[in-house]
């Protein structure tokens, strides 16, 4: 499938469910994602995470949902953060994940539709894109309330994009 129309049958698929849409980033070298409006959180953990309660994620600051599309055979970087958690539900496609306490990769764990990962923070992971697009709902949870965490809290292990 053509990215223009994952991306298309995405953005078309999160206005139908009523989300608000804060950005739409289709630029990146590996695919890229889908900013959800924070107030929505709970709406979307009902339809993305089976109803799991927002409260009960909540480490020190708000939660910020999101939408990654993983492109066949794209890459992420190896990374992790400082300022926040995450919680990653497979919405279609199968995924690889990789994760590890420390720089070196772990092995590759596939994931289907409706798998659960809850990523520590500081945790090293990384997506990966199998044979088709992979779409993963994804909750940042922030550490630090007064310091919430953003695309510039990546600290890229390796990356594939030179980045």
């Amino acid at each position: 499938m053509e990215k223009n129309k994952i991306f298309d049958e995405v953005e078309k698929m999160l206005t139908e469910q009523n989300f608000n849409i804060i950005t739409k980033d289709d630029t990146r070298p590996w695919g890229g994602f889908f900013v959800i409006d924070e107030n929505q959180a709970q709406d979307f953990a009902n339809i993305y995470f089976d109803g799991i309660d927002v409260d009960g994620l909540r480490i020190g600051g708000k939660l910020s949902p999101k939408i990654l599309l993983v492109a066949p055979e794209a890459r992420l970087s190896w990374q992790y953060h400082h300022r926040r958690a995450e919680i990653w539900q497979v919405v279609s496609g199968t995924v690889g994940i990789k994760r590890s306490p420390t720089d070196e990769e772990g092995e590759l764990v596939e994931y289907k539709p409706k798998d659960q990962i809850k990523l520590e923070q500081g945790e090293r992971h990384r997506l990966i894109g199998l044979d088709n697009w992979g779409v993963v709902a994804e909750i940042w949870q922030h550490v630090d309330a007064s310091n919430p965490s953003n695309e510039d809290d990546i600290v890229r292990v390796q990356d594939d994009f030179g980045r």
